[in-house]
């Protein structure tokens, strides 16, 4: 399923028409990294939330589920964990995210079809996260899709900004000389769309198959948002919705 129509966070309703002529204006074509260019129903995020934990639990004398409950505050507040960490107990970002991406990418297959749709697509792709440069590459060469992208904008390079504070897109676009009006985001978190929204970007939230089913490592507040005004479109499948564009994309007018 390329492009579905959400009444709610959690049923889908039925298919819509092609959204080929929604992107015909794109010039630059802006993915998250996580839960974005590969299946949510990995487990790489879980892997990444219990490194945070664990390291919160051992950096202020937590238990493990004071650290978790902290996690989640923070991240809910601040848009990022480290966020809060570094203004609330002024944390060095640098070993929290070594230690938080230090992960086991097997479950991670190659994703060649995902690569020739990007390499089909008109225009500069870039990728845009909240976590580190070096965990974006990781995640880009296992997929085997490095190549299609002119570069990555990690948390570093936001200044330790995160999505979804506004300061952090203007940093992103003013960094890429990124025209929003001329580009389009994709996401799988709704709150992460809705500046962009704001600035003129297209935007299309990525769910998992079965949006029926969140994951068990997904916090309810997490979904909020799906039928949102700012959602222009919503998919479960990434490359099949890419490759729907691929007709009109790159072609003059809107």
């Amino acid at each position: 399923m390329s492009d579905i129509d959400l009444p709610n966070a959690d049923l889908p309703n039925s298919l819509r028409p092609s959204a080929a002529v929604d992107f015909a204006h794109v010039e630059t074509w802006v993915f998250d990294l996580d839960n974005t260019l590969y299946p949510p129903g990995l487990d790489l995020w879980r892997q990444i939330d219990l490194r945070m934990r664990s390291y919160i639990a051992g950096f202020l004398g937590l238990s493990l589920d004071d650290a978790f409950a902290l996690q989640k505050d923070y991240y809910r507040r601040y848009g990022t964990s480290l966020r809060g960490l570094m203004i609330e107990h002024g944390m060095d970002p640098d070993p929290f995210l070594a230690n938080a991406h230090d992960i086991d990418l097997s479950t991670l297959a190659p994703a060649p079809e995902l690569g020739e749709v990007l390499g089909a697509l008109p225009g500069r792709k870039l990728v845009y996260t909240n976590g580190s440069r070096g965990h974006a590459e990781n995640v880009l060469a296992k997929l085997g899709i490095s190549d299609r992208f002119a570069g990555v904008h990690d948390i570093v390079a936001a200044e330790f900004h995160p999505k979804p504070q506004e300061a952090a897109y203007r940093r992103f676009l003013a960094a890429h000389d990124v025209a929003p009006e001329r580009a389009a985001m994709f996401e799988d978190l709704a709150r992460n769309l809705e500046v962009p929204a704001q600035l003129g970007m297209r935007t299309v939230l990525v769910v998992p198959r079965g949006l029926a089913v969140s994951p068990a490592d997904r916090e309810a507040w997490e979904h909020e948002g799906r039928d949102g005004a700012h959602i222009d479109h919503v998919t479960d499948d990434l490359t099949a919705f890419l490759a729907g564009l691929l007709p009109a994309a790159g072609q003059p007018g809107r």
